[in-house]
C-alpha cells in the first residue's frame, strides 16, 4: 500500500541496501554515514519495505543524537513507520517515542522545538498526541516567533482530528487571544488561518472589528483574508457588499500577489461595472509592471476571460493592453493581439491601427531574430482590422506593400492576400494599389507571392495605361528571350556524352515538392561532378525575378504568367483603338509562351514541365490566336465573380463562428425577478446597488442557468446490464484529451441490502485503469454513482469490460453480474474545427510524413466522395465549396 509522507523522492531499488549494513552504520559514531543510513532506511520504507528490526536500533542510537540533520531525518522516519496494529490500536513501543517528543518540545534549542511541532501536524494518532498537549500549549507563549508559528499550526491540526474538540476544546479561545497580542506577521497569519478553518465566526468577527487596518497587515495575512471573503460570500451572497469594500481597499497595497488575488476575487464575486473596471485596471497594471513572461501570460489569460463576459468595460482599456506588445516574447505578443482584435470598435480602430503600424515599422530594424514572425502576426492583425473597418485600409495598405519582397515568405504572402482582398472590397483604392504594385513588383522574390500579384495585375488593370504598364512590367521581369540557347545545348549534350565515357558520375536526388495550389511535383536536384553545361541564359542583372524563378523550373508560375498576359491582352482589345498595337503585343506574348514551353521540354532543366502547366500555357496560346465572346466573358468576368463569392463565403463563415461563440441564455418561466428600483436602498453603497442590478439582469436573461447539451448527453449513455438483472447499471462516457471518465449509475432493484458491491473493470487496447475499485453498501432500491478514470495512450479503438460483484446477508457466496462491453471509438470524439488557410499550409509543410491510403468506393462523383469522407471522419472542409 502507498504511504502518505511529506517527502517524495525517486529512489531506485536496483541495489537494495541490506538492513544489516544500515544497522551497522546507525550504531557507529560516524555522523555522515549515520545520515546516509537514515536516508536509505526512509527511502526503503517509502518503497514498501518494512524493516522492523531497525526500530530498536534507531531508538537506542539515533534518538539521543543532538545533530539537527539526524533529528529532522528521525522525524521523517517516525512519520512513515506503522504506529498501529491490524486492529487500529497504537503499538506499545510508541511510548518510547512519546517521551522523546515531550523532551524535544521542551528542548533549549529553538530549531528542534520548531521541527517537532511541525511533525505533530502530521500525526494522526490521538493516544500519542494527548500526553504532549500541555507542552504544545506552553510553546504558544515562547519568546521565539519560529516556535510560536509552528505551535499554532500544531494546535490547528490537533483540533481538526476526529476527537480534537474533546481533547482541546478551548483551542479557538486560546488562538483568538494569541491573535490579539501577536506581533510576528507569519504567526499572526497562522492564527487567523486556524480561526478561519476551525471557528469561522471568530475569524469574521476579528476581520470586521479591524476592518480599517486590513491594508496595513502583511501580505501573507491578506491572502488568507481574501480566501475567507471568497468562502463567506459563496455561502451568503447577501453580505458581499461589506466584503467587497475590503477587497477594493486591498487593491492599493504594495504586494503584487495580493493585488492579483484581489482582482480575481472581485471578478468571481461581483459583476458590478465598478468592480470589474477595478479588476481590469489591476490586470493591466500587472501586465506592464511585471517582467516575468509567465506572469504576463497568466494575466493575459485573465483578461481574455474578462473579455468574454465584460467586453464593453475592456474596450476602454484596449490601449493599455496593447502596451504589452513591448515584450519581446512571441507568445505574449500573439495573445495580446488576439485579445485586442476582439475589442476593436469604430471609436478605437484608428488608435489601434496607428500602434500596429508603428510596431510594423519597428520590425524593419533587424535586431531580434523573431522579427519576421512578429511582422507576420502584425500584418494578419492589420488585415483583420481592415476587413472589419474598410475605411482604415487606405492608411495601411501602402505601408504593408513595402514588405512584398520580405525575406520571411509568410509575411509577404499575408501582405499580398491582404492587398488582394482590399482591392476588391475598396474600389476607391484600386488605382493607387495597382500603381504601387507595378512599381514594387520586381522586388518580389517568392513564387507564391508572384503568382498572387500576377493574378491581381490580370484582374484589376482596367485602363489603357494600366494594361500597358502591366504587360511592360511582366516583360521586364522575364528579361530577354530566349531562356536558353540551342547551340550551347547541343554542345552540352555532346560534352556530356564524352564525359560519360570518362566515368563521369551524375548524382540526382528526387524529393516531392508542394506546389502553390497544394498539389505535388517531383523535384530533382542534380549535382554533376564533371561539368555544368552553360545552357541557361540568366539575363543581365537588371532582368528580374520571374526569369530567375522560371529558370529554377517553376512552371506553375509560368502558367500564371501566361494567364495574366492573356487577360491583359483581352482587356487591351477592349480599351485600345489601334488593332496594330494589339496584334504587336499579342505576338510578343505568344513568343514568351512558346519560349516557356520550349524551356520546359528541353534537356536544360533537371525535370520537364508538368502536364497541368503545359496544358494551361497551350490553352492561352490557342485563346490568343482565336477568341470568341463566350471565352472573353469567362476570362474577364467569371474569375472575378468567383473571387467575390469566395470572399462573401469567408465573411459568412466568420459571422457564423462569432454567433456560435456568443452565449445562449435561457430564463426559466418561473424565475423570480427583483425590481431594484422598488427595493429599500438604506445603507447600500453605489457598488452594492450596481451589483444588485447586474444580478437581476443576469437572472432575467438566464445567464445563471447553464444547461448542458442534454440531448447530446443522452446519446452517450450506454446500458451495461439487462432490465431483469438484480442490479441495473448504465454508464455515461466522457472523453477529454487523454482521459476517459465513466460515470456509472448502479441501481439495487432488490428488496435486500447489497454488501461489498464492487464495480470491477478491465481494459483491452491502449487503455489503462487509474484507480483501484472500492466496495460500497447499497440499500434496497437505492442507487449509487460510481466514477472510474481511464487513461488513453493512443487513438486505437479500445474495449472496456467488467462485472459487478456483491454479497447479500442471507447468501454468503458472491454474486457476479457480467456487464456489456464498452467500445471506445476515437471517431466519436473528433469534432470539426476551423483553421486559416495560411496556418493550414504552414502546418502541412511541417508534416514530413504522409500515409497514402488506397480507397475502394462505388461513389462516382468527387464532390460526393469528399462529403462522404467529411462525414465519416467528423472533419471539416476548410475551403468554401
Amino acid at each position: 500500500m502507498e504511504k502518505s509522507c511529506s517527502l517524495l523522492v525517486h529512489f531506485d531499488k536496483g541495489t537494495p541496501a541490506i538492513a544489516n549494513e544500515i544497522k551497522e552504520a546507525l550504531e557507529g559514531n560516524d555522523m555522515p554515514a549515520k545520515i546516509d543510513a537514515m536516508m536509505k532506511a526512509i527511502m526503503l520504507l517509502l518503497n514498501g519495505e518494512t524493516l522492523p528490526q531497525l526500530f530498536i536500533t534507531i531508538i537506542r542510537y539515533v534518538l539521543p543524537s543532538e545533530d539537527h540533520t539526524i533529528q529532522k531525518l528521525l522525524l521523517l522516519y517516525l512519520e512513515i513507520i506503522e504506529k498501529t496494529d491490524a486492529k487500529g490500536r497504537v503499538l506499545p513501543e510508541m511510548i518510547l517515542i512519546c517521551q522523546n517528543l515531550r523532551n524535544n518540545l521542551q528542548h533549549p534549542n529553538e530549531y528542534i522545538r520548531g521541527v517537532t511541532l511541525r511533525f505533530l501536524c502530521r500525526l494522526k494518532e490521538t493516544e500519542i498526541i494527548e500526553p504532549l498537549i500541555p507542552s504544545v500549549l506552553q510553546n504558544l507563549e515562547h519568546r521565539h516567533p519560529f516556535i510560536r508559528r509552528n505551535a499554532i499550526l500544531a494546535v490547528m491540526s490537533i483540533y481538526k482530528l476526529p476527537q480534537g474538540e474533546q481533547i482541546l476544546g478551548d483551542a479557538p479561545d486560546m488562538i483568538e487571544k494569541v491573535l490579539l497580542t501577536e506581533q510576528d506577521q507569519s504567526a499572526k497569519r497562522n492564527a487567523f488561518l486556524m480561526l478561519f478553518n476551525c471557528a469561522q465566526d471568530r475569524a469574521i468577527n476579528y476581520l470586521l472589528t479591524h476592518i480599517e487596518r486590513v491594508s496595513e497587515w502583511g501580505d501573507m495575512l491578506q491572502m488568507v483574508v481574501l480566501e475567507l471573503i471568497r468562502k463567506v460570500c459563496r455561502t451568503n451572497r447577501g453580505e458581499k457588499g461589506k466584503y467587497i469594500k475590503i477587497i477594493i481597499s486591498l487593491l492599493n497595497v504594495p504586494s503584487t500577489a495580493v493585488i492579483y488575488e484581489c482582482a480575481g476575487t472581485l471578478v468571481s464575486l461581483s459583476s458590478a461595472p465598478t468592480a470589474i473596471r477595478a479588476a481590469a485596471n489591476t490586470y493591466c497594471q500587472l501586465l506592464l509592471s511585471q517582467s516575468d513572461n509567465n506572469v504576463k501570460l497568466i494575466v493575459l489569460d485573465r483578461l481574455n476571460e474578462l473579455k468574454s463576459s465584460h467586453r464593453d468595460i475592456l474596450v476602454d482599456l484596449i490601449m493599455d493592453v496593447l502596451r504589452a506588445l513591448s515584450s519581446p516574447n512571441l507568445d505574449i505578443r500573439r495573445k495580446t493581439l488576439d485579445i485586442v482584435l476582439d475589442l476593436i470598435t469604430p471609436r478605437n480602430i484608428n488608435e489601434v491601427v496607428l500602434t500596429l503600424k508603428k510596431e510594423v515599422v519597428k520590425t524593419q530594424s533587424g535586431e531580434l531574430e523573431k522579427n519576421g514572425e512578429y511582422r507576420q502576426m502584425l500584418i494578419q492583425a492589420i488585415h483583420s482590422c481592415a476587413i472589419k473597418f474598410p475605411e482604415v485600409a487606405s492608411t495601411v495598405v501602402h505601408l504593408l506593400m513595402d514588405f512584398l519582397g520580405d525575406s520571411n515568405v509568410g509575411s509577404a504572402v499575408d501582405v499580398i492576400v491582404f492587398v488582394r482582398e482590399i482591392i476588391e472590397t475598396n474600389p476607391k483604392l484600386r488605382v493607387s494599389i495597382i500603381t504601387r504594385l507595378l512599381d514594387t513588383f520586381y522586388q518580389i522574390r517568392a513564387a507564391r507571392v508572384c503568382t498572387c500579384a500576377l493574378w491581381i495585375i490580370g484582374e484589376y488593370c482596367l485602363s489603357l495605361s494600366e494594361v500597358g504598364s502591366g504587360i511592360a512590367t511582366i516583360k521586364q521581369c522575364l528579361g530577354e528571350l530566349p531562356f536558353y540557347s540551342v547551340s550551347e545545348e547541343e554542345e552540352a549534350t555532346e560534352s556530356s556524352k564524352k564525359d560519360n565515357q570518362v566515368n563521369s558520375i551524375t548524382l540526382s536526388s528526387k524529393r516531392p515538392a508542394i506546389l502553390a495550389d497544394g498539389t505535388y511535383a517531383t523535384q530533382s536536384a542534380a549535382s554533376e561532378t564533371t561539368f555544368s553545361p552553360p545552357t541557361l541564359v540568366q539575363g543581365s542583372l537588371t532582368s528580374g525575378n520571374l526569369r530567375t524563378l522560371l529558370l529554377t523550373g517553376d512552371f506553375f508560375l509560368g502558367a500564371v504568367v501566361a494567364c495574366t498576359l492573356t487577360k491583359l491582352l483581352l482587356r487591351l482589345e477592349e480599351v485600345q483603338q489601334s488593332k496594330v498595337e494589339v496584334n504587336k503585343e499579342s505576338t510578343r506574348a505568344l513568343l514568351i509562351m512558346v519560349s516557356m514551353l520550349q524551356l520546359g521540354q528541353s534537356s536544360v532543366l533537371p525535370h520537364p514541365i508538368d502536364n497541368d502547366s503545359y496544358d494551361r500555357i497551350v490553352l492561352c496560346i490557342r485563346l490568343l490566336c482565336n477568341t470568341g465572346d463566350e471565352i472573353r466573358k469567362i476570362w474577364l468576368q467569371s474569375c472575378r465573380q468567383s473571387f467575390v463569392q469566395m470572399l462573401s463565403e469567408k465573411q459568412l463563415q466568420e459571422t457564423q463562428e462569432i454567433k456560435a461563440k456568443a452565449q445562449i441564455s435561457h430564463a426559466q418561466p418561473d424565475d423570480l425577478i427583483d425590481f431594484y428600483h422598488l427595493k429599500s436602498r438604506k445603507g447600500m453603497s453605489q457598488l452594492e446597488l450596481e451589483d444588485a442590478v447586474q444580478d437581476d439582469l443576469k437572472r432575467a436573461t438566464g445567464e445563471f442557468v447553464k444547461d448542458g447539451d442534454d440531448a447530446n448527453k443522452l446519446s452517450r449513455i450506454l446500458q451495461l446490464t439487462g432490465f431483469s438483472d438484480p442490479v441495473y447499471a448504465e454508464a455515461y462516457v466522457t472523453v477529454h484529451h487523454y482521459d476517459i471518465v465513466l460515470d456509472v449509475t448502479v441501481i439495487n432493484r432488490t428488496k435486500e441490502t447489497l454488501q461489498n458491491l464492487c464495480l470491477e473493470l478491465a481494459t483491452m487496447g491502449d487503455l489503462k485503469l487509474v484507480e483501484r475499485p472500492q466496495n460500497y453498501t447499497l440499500a434496497p432500491e437505492s442507487s449509487k454513482q460510481i466514477k472510474a478514470n481511464i487513461k488513453v495512450s493512443s487513438t486505437e479503438t479500445g474495449v472496456i469490460f467488467g462485472n459487478i460483484v456483491y454479497e447479500t446477508s442471507n447468501v454468503h457466496e458472491r454474486t457476479v453480474v457480467v456487464l456489456n462491453d464498452i467500445h471506445i471509438d476515437i471517431m466519436d470524439y473528433i469534432s470539426p474545427a476551423v483553421c486559416g488557410d495560411v496556418a493550414f499550409r504552414t502546418m502541412w509543410a511541417e508534416f514530413e510524413w504522409e500515409n497514402k491510403v488506397a480507397v475502394n468506393t462505388v461513389i462516382q462523383d468527387e464532390k460526393d466522395f469528399l462529403d462522404h469522407i467529411i462525414k465519416s471522419t467528423n472533419m471539416k472542409c476548410l475551403t468554401a465549396p
